[in-house]
Parts: structure tokens; sequence; C-alpha cells
């Protein structure tokens, strides 16, 4: 799986630099697929859940190693690092939804364990309602009204809440695959831990497991190690504090538990590919 994965493309943002250009992305599925002739190549995104609408036409998806038929109607959930491709029939009408770690995380206070639960990438089949808010995602984010960003999340929560739904009423929810419970368990624990900087020992005696196996089992279902995951959410949550308080770097820095913000700055530097005060500038 590891070598597979090293030759899979990891793509940021909506291929910018710019981690929150926006509350989110939405485009239609020709935008990007007609420049490719109606196919995507493997590749999957470090930070960002997308969800897929097909109007339209049909075609196939290929989500971490199994393909599934894409009739009309189709919704194809992808959360964050799960690879997939795309092959579609030409001139197939819908929408991609983009959303970013932080968004969801900003969503989903208080949702209990929604976010391990929508983190199962599969084809669902879109009602009325769903195809209707996916649309009306889409027309808000094409136009500049008023309060656009406030309807935007509004619209991404109902959105996420109808696919956490549809997961629960389906025998995916049901279906667990080589050790996926204790990978949910171990994203719980990051969720209540990760401001304390518990290292992999830790989290994998709190799961009665050794480190080396809790990794095998994140590299598995993620295609990253133990480490790389917590990580992740530290970094997450620094780069949701920059954008969206006014704190200051030093403050956010002991807020997430770091005792010297210079270490702070190194770390997310070396995350982000910019200083904090840089990504800040940005925003």
């Amino acid at each position: 799986m590891e070598k597979t994965l090293a030759h899979v493309h990891s793509y940021s943002l909506f291929g910018e630099s710019t981690h929150l250009p926006d509350v989110l992305h939405c485009e239609t599925i020709a935008d990007r697929s007609e420049l490719h002739d109606w196919e995507l190549a493997p590749h999957r995104h470090a930070r960002l859940h997308q969800v897929l609408l097909i109007a339209h036409g049909g075609g196939w998806a290929t989500l971490d190693g199994k393909t599934h038929a894409l009739p009309q109607g189709s919704l194809v959930n992808v959360p964050p690092d799960h690879v997939h491709s795309f092959r579609f029939e030409k001139d197939t009408r819908g929408w991609v939804t983009t959303l970013a770690d932080e968004l969801l995380d900003e969503l989903l206070v208080g949702g209990g364990t929604l976010r391990s639960e929508l983190d199962q990438a599969c084809v669902l089949s879109a009602d009325t309602f769903v195809t209707q808010t996916v649309h009306q995602i889409w027309l808000e984010f094409s136009a500049q009204e008023k309060a656009r960003a406030l309807v935007l999340r509004g619209l991404s929560g109902v959105l996420l809440g109808w696919v956490a739904r549809q997961l629960a009423q389906s025998t995916l929810a049901d279906a667990k695959f080589n050790d996926s419970e204790l990978v949910q368990r171990f994203k719980e624990l990051i969720e209540l831990n990760f401001k304390a900087h518990w290292t992999v020992s830790q989290y994998a005696k709190a799961l009665s497991i050794s480190p080396t196996h809790l990794s095998r089992l994140t590299r598995a279902a993620n295609g990253s190690s133990a480490l790389r995951l917590i990580e992740a959410r530290l970094m997450r949550e620094a780069r949701r504090n920059l954008a969206y308080t006014n704190l200051s770097i030093s403050s956010i820095a002991y807020t997430l538990g770091f005792t010297d913000p210079a270490y702070f700055s190194r770390v997310f530097t070396r995350d982000a590919g910019i200083s904090p005060k840089a990504f800040r500038a940005q925003i």
C-alpha cells in the first residue's frame, strides 16, 4: 500500500498555495474533467473533504482501490487522504464541493463521532433534497451576495448532515474493514488529547495495542503514520486559529500546548511551507 501511495499525487487546496482562500470551493464536474478528456488520475487531498454529485450522465469512481459505477444521481463522499480517481461519460454534468478540514472542525463542534463517521469513502444515491442543496451551494459560491459566507457555512452543514444520515442508514455504516474501529477510536482520542501533545505510545497504550501496530493500521486506512495524523490535527487547529481569531502567534502557541512560541513557528513552517505570520497575511 505504501509503495502505491508513493506514486499518487497529493493536491493542496484547490491547487493553490493558500490553505483557506474561501469558505469552500464548488465547481462543475466539467470544469476540470474536460481538460483531461473526462478522466482524473488517482490522487488524494491531505486536508480536503470532497462531495461530488452527478446530476446528468455518469461514469466510474475508484475509491481506495475499489471501482464503483456512478449512474445519474450518484453522490460520492471522499474524505481527506483517501485515494480516488474518476472516469466520466462525456458531457456529464454535476458539481464538486470541496471543504477544508478547518471548516469541518468548525461545523462539527459538538457533533460527537460524526467526524469519524464521515471518514468513509463511498457512493450514495442522492435524493431531491440533497441535489437542491448542492445546486444551491454552487449558486451561492458563484455569486457575491450579502451574507455569502454565512449561507455557505449553513448549506455545508446541511450537506454533511445528509451524508452522515445516509451512512448511518446504509449497510456501509456497519461494514468494518480491517481494524477500522480501532482507527476511528484513535481519531476520537486525538480530538480529546492533541493539545496535550500525547505521543504515539500514549495513544497506543490507551488502545491496548503497540505503537507499531497503531501506525500499521493508520497507514492501511489513510496512507499516513499515526504520528502524522497527530501532527496534522495539531497544525489544523493552528491554521484555524491563525485564520479565524485575533490571538497573537505566541498566544496560539501556548493555547496549543507549546511551551516555546519559536518552536511552534518552526513546526508550523515545516508543515505549511510558510511561517505563521506569512500564513496569516495570506488569509
